[in-house]
This record gives C-alpha cells, sequence and structure tokens, in this order.
C-alpha cells in the first residue's frame, strides 16, 4: 500500500467514529499525477448526491505530459462503495454534526482508494484536552527515559 496523500488536520478538528475505504473513478492523467504524488485531500468533504457517493475539493495537479487530455484539478470525483454501504452513510450524515472526511488517498493493487471517516467535529475545549493529554504522556515517557538512563 503506497500512500499518495493524508490529511492529518481531519483527526485534530474531528472525532472519527467510523472508517471506510472506497475506490474512486478516474481519468488516465489523473492517475499518472498521483503516481508522482500530486494529489492534496487537505480542505475536501465526501456527500451522498441522488444515490451517488461523491468527492468534493480534491486537488490533483495536471499531469505535465497530458496536453489537451488533462482533467480539472478540483473536479468532483465519484467514489466507488456498495449501494447499502452508500445508503448507510446518508442515513448516518443526516444526522446532527456528522459528516465525511477523506483521511489519506494510496494506492492498493494498483488502484486509487480513498480512507473515508464519518466524523463529528470538535469544540475547541476538547482540542485543548487532547494537546494538553498529548503533552503530558510525552512528558511521562521523557520522565521514563531520564530515570532509566540513571540507573
Amino acid at each position: 500500500m503506497k500512500v499518495i496523500c493524508e490529511n492529518r488536520k481531519a483527526r485534530h478538528d474531528y472525532f472519527i467514529l467510523e472508517t471506510f475505504e472506497a475506490g474512486m473513478a478516474l481519468t488516465g492523467t489523473e492517475v499518472k499525477s498521483l503516481r508522482l504524488g500530486r494529489g492534496n485531500v487537505k480542505d475536501s468533504f465526501a456527500r451522498v448526491d441522488k444515490g451517488e457517493l461523491w468527492l468534493y475539493d480534491m486537488h490533483i495537479s495536471p499531469y505535465e505530459q497530458g496536453n489537451r487530455f488533462n482533467h480539472d484539478p478540483k473536479r468532483p470525483r465519484k467514489l466507488l462503495m456498495h449501494k447499502s454501504e452508500i445508503l448507510k452513510l446518508l442515513g448516518r450524515t443526516r444526522e446532527k454534526g456528522l459528516s465525511m472526511v477523506p483521511l489519506k488517498c494510496y494506492f492498493k493493487d494498483g488502484r486509487v482508494k480513498v480512507e473515508l471517516a464519518l466524523v463529528k467535529g470538535k469544540k475547541l475545549y476538547d482540542r485543548r484536552e487532547d494537546i494538553a493529554a498529548r503533552d503530558a504522556k510525552r512528558e511521562m515517557e521523557r520522565a521514563v527515559r531520564v530515570r532509566d538512563k540513571s540507573l
């Protein structure tokens, strides 16, 4: 599995409730550009429209040797999942405050896949608690390391 791009900000801004894997319907120049690592899922999101799952605002840079066959960098891209999974996601996103955000984009067996997460937004105090817990854990590990060196 070769990771193309990752959305690290999503883990900071959202509570991740559930993750899903979906394929992407792409053109040839988009795949070639992704093989060069030129993709970005930072501000993108997914939505169910008319029974189909779409990924919006994912940026794939135009392929340099693509000439007239190049693609629009921010076009909506269709995500491929089973109908039952899409209907399940549709029901869950209609709940208050839930949405779908891609966590990472990667190649799996030569095909482009997206790891989608069902998320709920964090409040400012939730983010502060996470930062405080991370700092406390780091301090404990540092203290254990210093104590082990002194023995």
